[in-house]
């Protein structure tokens, strides 16, 4: 019977440690990511890093996501996209670490990627109008007006008078020889914005 006593009692101070211990290591890294988010303010981005990585652990989505964001702020690119694509791995559905991971391919200029990016987004979000328009700009850049037509037409059935959205769908439409389309877009965003200069030089063109 006593052996059974001294066994519960050493079965208590067991659990009672794991508590304490678990507890001690989430105020540790709550501590850290305070840390990491006074010396991001202060510019000091790898230091705010260093902080994250004393507690660093592979299988926490949000640590891998905070390494992500602070290594592309301090310039380290391959560090960055290393850090977003696990956090992509931990959470596959996840658009903020998707779109994280756009930050670094982009600095670097790795813009195949950083389109492949925004089509994964559309696929889970097809009305996700941030990806349809920055993935529009990069085909509008490439001067493939049709695609990029499509990704802006999308934004603009979703936000019908929203400024970005119409005055690229006026300039896509224009491009590819849709005048009185692009006429029509133009008016409309002189409608947003009576005296702007995009808007009106396109109007002019279009004479």
């Amino acid at each position: 019977m006593e052996i059974l006593k001294k066994l519960k009692r050493v079965i208590s101070v067991i659990i009672i440690l794991f508590f304490t211990t678990g507890l001690l290591a989430q105020t540790d890294i709550h501590n850290a990511f305070a840390k990491s988010y006074t010396l991001e303010k202060q510019g000091e981005y790898k230091k705010a890093a260093d902080e994250i990585k004393k507690f660093y652990d592979a299988s926490s989505y949000e640590i891998n996501l905070r390494l992500g964001w602070l290594n592309y702020q301090a310039g380290i690119f391959t560090e960055s996209i290393a850090h977003y694509q696990k956090a992509t791995e931990l959470k596959s559905y996840s658009e903020e670490a998707k779109f994280g991971l756009i930050y670094p391919y982009a600095a670097m200029g790795k813009w195949d990627e950083v389109v492949n990016l925004y089509q994964k987004i559309i696929v889970n979000s097809p009305n996700n109008t941030i990806a349809n328009y920055r993935v529009g700009l990069i085909y509008y850049g490439r001067k493939d007006y049709e695609k990029a037509l499509k990704h802006f037409r999308k934004v603009v059935d979703l936000y019908p008078f929203d400024y970005d959205g119409l005055l690229m769908l006026a300039w896509t439409n224009y491009q590819l020889s849709k005048l009185r389309e692009a006429k029509v877009l133009f008016n409309k965003v002189l409608l947003y914005s009576p005296e702007d200069k995009s808007a009106l030089e396109g109007l002019e063109l279009i004479k």
